[in-house]
C-alpha cells in the first residue's frame, strides 16, 4: 500500500492565473509515491492519506511534519537504539567473560587430572599421545558434523604447518615431562619465563629489538623464578630443565608462525590452524611413542602395574579433553580481544592454576617461595603492559 505525501521540493512562488493555457496542463499541487520499503517507518501501521488543500500550500513542509510526527507510536522512544546497543555491549561482555572462565576451568583441571595420572603413569609420551588423540578425535568429529568447517589447505600450507606442529609437540610434552617430575605450581613457575625466551629469540632471529621498558620488565621475572626455584620443595633438574625447555619449544613456535608467515585461506583461522596442529602432532609423536616407550596403555600392562584400569582412563580421558578444549577457548577469546588483554588474562590464569593447585595437592610452600613466585608473576603482568609501548622512531 502506498501513501501519497507532498513532494518537499514543490514551493510555488506566485499564485498562477486561471486565464493562463499553461497552466491548464499542470496540476496545482505534485503528488508523489512514496513506499514503505524506502521510508523509515517499515513495521508501522499503514498511514492515512494526505490531503492538502491549494490554500494550505503555503505550510506544505509544517503540514507533511506535523502529520508524520503523529504516525509515530508513542511506546517508540529515541532512547530506544541506544538501549538495543548497550544490551547488545552487555551481552557481548558477558559471553567473553564466560570464555575466561571457561579457559581458566579447563586449565585447572587439566592440570590437577594431568598431575594424577602422571605421579601413578609415569609415561610422559604415551600420555601427550593420548592427549593429541583424543584431540584428533575431536577435531575430526567437529568437521565430520559440521560443527566447524573443514578447511581447504594445500601442500604448501601444510609443508609450512608442519615446522609449527614439531614444536608444538615438543613444548607439550617438555610440559608433561616436568608435571611428573616436580609440582604443578613449580612447572607453572618455572613457565612465567616465556616473555624471556620470546623476547631473546624475537631479537635472535627476527632482528626485534626490545624497549627499555621491556629490559626492565623481564629483571623481576628473572629474579623471581630464581628465588622460587632456590627455595623450591620438589625441586629437581630433570623438572626444571624440562619446563625450561618447554618455554623455549613454545617460544619458537611464535617465532616460526612470524618468519614462516603461513599463508591462510578464508577458511584457515587459528583455530583450524590448531586443529591441523593437534592432528599433525599426534602424527608426528606417535610412532616416536612406540618407540621409547612400546605399548603402556593396554588394560593388561595397567593391571599388572597394580593400577585401577577404570579411574586411569577416566582421569586420562578427561586431562586430553581439557587439554584440547582449554586451547580451543584460548584461540576464540584470541579472536575477540588484543593480544595484550589476552596476554594479561594468561598472567591471570597462571596464578589461578598456581593458587588451586597448590590448595588442592597441598604442596608445601615457603613464605620466600610464594614471595619469587610473586615476583616472577608481576614481571609477566608489567611485560604483558609495556611491551605494546612502541620505540621512537627518529
Amino acid at each position: 500500500m502506498q501513501s501519497a505525501v507532498l513532494s518537499p521540493s514543490f514551493t510555488p512562488l506566485l499564485r498562477p492565473k486561471p486565464h493562463d493555457p499553461r497552466t491548464r496542463k499542470q496540476p496545482l499541487l505534485r503528488l508523489r509515491p512514496v513506499s514503505y520499503a524506502s521510508s523509515s517507518f517499515q513495521g508501522l501501521p499503514p498511514l492515512r492519506p494526505l490531503v492538502c488543500l491549494p490554500s494550505l500550500s503555503d505550510r506544505r513542509r509544517k503540514d507533511a511534519l506535523a502529520y508524520r510526527a503523529t504516525s509515530v507510536p508513542e511506546s517508540a522512544s529515541p532512547g530506544d537504539g541506544d538501549a538495543s546497543s548497550d544490551s547488545g555491549g552487555v551481552l557481548q561482555t558477558l559471553q567473553l567473560g564466560a570464555l575466561f572462565g571457561l579457559w581458566y576451568l579447563f586449565n585447572i583441571y587439566f592440570n590437577i587430572y594431568n598431575k594424577q595420572v602422571l605421579k601413578v603413569f609415569p609415561f610422559p609420551l604415551t600420555v601427550t599421545t593420548v592427549q593429541f588423540a583424543v584431540g584428533a578425535a575431536l577435531v575430526l568429529f567437529m568437521w565430520a558434523t559440521n560443527l566447524y568447517k573443514r578447511p581447504k589447505i594445500s601442500a604448501s600450507q601444510l609443508a609450512a604447518i608442519l615446522p609449527l606442529a614439531a614444536v608444538h609437540t615438543m613444548g607439550n610434552l617438555f610440559t608433561n615431562m616436568s608435571l611428573g617430575k616436580v609440582a604443578v605450581s613449580f612447572t607453572h613457575t618455572i613457565k612465567a619465563m616465556e616473555p624471556f625466551f620470546s623476547v631473546l629469540l624475537s631479537a635472535l632471529f627476527l632482528g626485534e629489538m626490545p624497549t627499555i621498558w621491556v629490559v626492565l620488565s623481564l629483571m623481576p621475572i628473572v629474579g623471581g623464578v630464581a628465588l622460587a626455584s632456590l627455595t623450591e620443595a620438589s625441586f629437581n633438574w630433570a623438572g626444571f630443565w624440562s619446563a625450561m625447555a618447554s618455554n623455549v619449544t613454545f617460544q619458537s613456535r611464535n617465532v616460526l608462525s612470524k618468519k614462516v608467515m603461513v599463508k591462510k585461506e578464508e577458511s584457515l583461522d587459528n583455530i583450524n590452524l590448531f586443529s591441523i596442529i593437534t592432528v599433525m602432532s599426534f602424527f608426528l609423536l606417535a610412532p616416536a611413542t612406540l618407540f621409547v616407550e612400546g605399548i603402556k596403555v593396554t588394560p593388561s600392562y595397567v593391571l599388572s602395574a597394580g593400577l585401577d584400569l577404570k579411574q586411569l582412563y577416566l582421569r586420562s580421558l578427561i586431562a586430553a579433553m581439557c587439554f584440547h578444549a582449554y586451547q580451543q577457548v584460548s584461540y576464540m577469546i584470541l579472536a575477540r580481544v588484543t593480544p595484550v588483554t589476552h596476554s594479561v588474562g594468561n598472567c591471570v590464569k597462571r596464578v589461578v592454576v598456581i593458587v588451586t593447585s597448590v590448595l588442592f595437592f597441598r604442596t608445601p610452600v615457603s613464605p620466600i617461595n610464594s614471595l619469587g613466585t610473586g615476583i616472577a608473576l608481576a614481571g609477566v603482568f608489567l611485560y604483558s603492559r609495556v611491551k605494546r609501548i612502541k620505540p621512537k622512531t627518529a
